[in-house]
């Protein structure tokens, strides 16, 4: 798979709004859990091989945190679309989502270590702590175990990933955690105010 890299061209949107349509008719067509993965994850990868689409309002790091930003979200909620934006040295705390995800790196690298409840209800690390790449992609699920931490994979510039979750994830209510098991409730929101327009045909686009 060849990555086309990032110009100072338009951005391609198409390519966005491909991206959304196919995936509005893949959850048109099952409610299946591991055929959204297995199918989308596909189709994620096929938007993250290439690094031409994105327009720059969300792909801005900040030096305060990691930055969420809203590409687009069903008209019925169910999926969202989300660019994360990571600078030097930023990252999660430990999370769960409450749906399914999945992320796939489009500059950079991110770093994830996951975790799970131990007998005594603690949170012990599932594996060593990997590294996701440009044009990877990893699926998350509550089914099998959604609690994570993600970090910037570099740590001498900002990574961009993008992440498609089964409902606004900006809206959802889930968890951070400490090692020791306790839990503060969250709803994330969006650091932004405005989204992409990915229905304007009128420039060829």
């Amino acid at each position: 798979m060849t990555l086309v890299a990032a110009t100072s061209v338009e951005p391609n949107i198409a390519r966005l709004r491909g991206f959304v349509t196919s995936f509005a008719e893949l959850l048109a067509g099952t409610r299946d859990e591991g055929e959204i993965l297995e199918a989308g994850s596909a189709l994620l990868a096929r938007l993250v091989a290439c690094d031409d689409w994105l327009p720059d309002a969300f792909a801005r790091p900040s030096p305060d945190r990691y930055q969420q930003y809203l590409l687009h979200c069903d008209s019925r909620e169910r999926f969202s679309v989300v660019s994360f934006v990571w600078g030097p040295g930023q990252g999660t705390p430990i999370h769960d989502h409450r749906v399914w995800g999945l992320v796939g790196v489009l500059r950079g690298a991110e770093r994830v270590e996951h975790f799970r409840r131990s007998h005594d209800g603690a949170l012990v690390q599932v594996g060593p702590t990997a590294d996701l790449y440009e044009c990877e992609v990893e699926a998350i699920s509550p089914r099998k175990g959604d609690i994570h931490r993600v970090a910037n994979g570099l740590a001498y510039g900002p990574s961009i990933s993008i992440h498609v979750y089964g409902g606004n994830i900006g809206a959802v209510e889930r968890a951070t955690y400490e090692l020791d098991g306790s839990a503060k409730q969250f709803i994330s929101g969006y650091a932004n105010t405005v989204v992409p327009n990915l229905w304007d045909r009128s420039s060829g686009a």
